[in-house]
């Protein structure tokens, strides 16, 4: 080969080792703004369970920077909460055992609220380090939840409606009869006769709850002074608290809007969460109530007691059917006012704290996706 060609050669060849290393560095940066730019959480961990990278989406859904994360292993207390640690073990075993895994991992944050992640992992998918893809799905499982109740909450309304006619009918003959023996039951047998009709005026309160529970069809909707609502529902249950030494603190927001809606409906609710608050507080106490704009279009009524307060895993199942922290209640009440505050189009949140009382928001629109009017 003459030197020339020699030289040629050579020259191609360096060329081509140079456009190989501006291609390796190219694939290199386009890979690295996948890894960095990816919606969901990607984490590349070693055999010793330590995080080698990890990109900007799993920075914030474990919420702290990459540079406290690398180096430390996935569970440790300030990564990921030491009370995920058994079932993020698990998933690593998974991984280990079958080459690639997927799972559910909950864990709880610092606030005390569930939080869980789909996690999907492969081993060694290059020189000892294995790949964890995982996302949040804490809003998709609330949602879930919220309409599951919802579900649970229609079922049992229809079958509210039947229930409550059934009962009913048999129901206007005991009190009618009850009604005609009042003139002639003697004086010591009077205290059956209020046991009686004590207990039957219970069944029929019941039933106005069953009823309540299907849709309601004698509504109408209209613009209300929801201060004017609650003032009216505090004066009604006066009396009681003042027997309970309970005392209502209120404030109100003078300059809250009109609100459309059904403004019977919402004074029941707010007797049904008053008077809990009551019952709650058997040495007495105080009922905080307030009333303001939290945000655009939106009202927040707030009513809080200091009771015994409610643990975190009962606070989920409040509003479900025949679930109650009373000794002696249906459940009925809190789970007719779920289904109230659903038809404004509102939502219903519990703060609770054992030894510290609850709180209970309240948050209605102003106006009404759909404008409701039944007569």
């Amino acid at each position: 080969m003459e030197k020339k060609e020699l030289k040629d050669t050579l020259h191609l060849g360096n060329s081509e080792k140079q456009n190989m290393t501006i291609n390796f560095q190219d694939s290199e940066q386009k890979y690295r703004r996948i890894f960095e730019y990816s919606m969901d959480g990607l984490l590349l961990w070693d055999n010793d369970h330590r995080i080698i990278d990890v990109n900007r989406a799993g920075e914030k859904m474990i919420g702290l920077p990459k540079d406290r994360l690398i180096g430390h292993r996935v569970y440790e207390r300030h990564t990921i909460l030491e009370n995920g640690r058994q079932e993020i073990l698990k998933h690593i075993e998974q991984v280990l055992e079958k080459g690639q895994t997927c799972s559910k991992v909950t864990f709880k944050d610092e606030e005390g609220n569930n939080r869980y992640f789909d996690c999907s992992s492969q081993l060694d998918i290059l020189g000892g380090i294995n790949f964890t893809i995982f996302k949040d799905i804490s809003e998709k499982i609330e949602i879930e939840e919220q309409l599951r109740k919802s579900d649970t909450l229609n079922v049992i309304g229809e079958l509210a409606a039947g229930i409550a006619h059934e009962i009913r009918n048999p129901m206007t003959a005991l009190k009618g009869f009850i009604q005609l023996l009042e003139e002639i039951i003697t004086k010591e047998h009077s205290l059956y006769y209020q046991v009686i009709t004590s207990e039957l005026a219970r069944i029929d309160s019941i039933i106005n709850e069953f009823l309540i529970l299907a849709k309601p069809h004698a509504t109408k909707f209209q613009e209300k002074d929801l201060n004017k609502i609650m003032k009216e529902t505090v004066d009604l249950l006066s009396a009681q608290a003042v027997l309970h030494n309970v005392q209502f603190v209120t404030d109100m927001d003078s300059k809250l809007p009109l609100v459309f809606c059904e403004p019977n409906q919402l004074k029941k609710v707010f007797i049904n969460i008053i008077k809990n608050a009551i019952e709650v507080m058997p040495m007495g106490g105080n009922i905080t109530i307030t009333t303001k704009m939290v945000e655009s279009e939106r009202v927040q009524i707030s009513i809080q007691d200091e009771g015994a307060g409610i643990s975190k895993e009962k606070i989920k199942k409040l509003g479900e059917p025949f679930f109650t922290t009373k000794d002696e209640g249906t459940g009925l009440g809190l789970m007719v006012s779920y289904r109230i505050i659903n038809d404004h189009q509102g939502s219903i949140t519990i703060e609770s704290e054992e030894g510290r009382g609850t709180t209970f928001y309240i948050q209605l629109p102003l106006d009404l996706k759909e404008k409701k009017e039944t007569v």
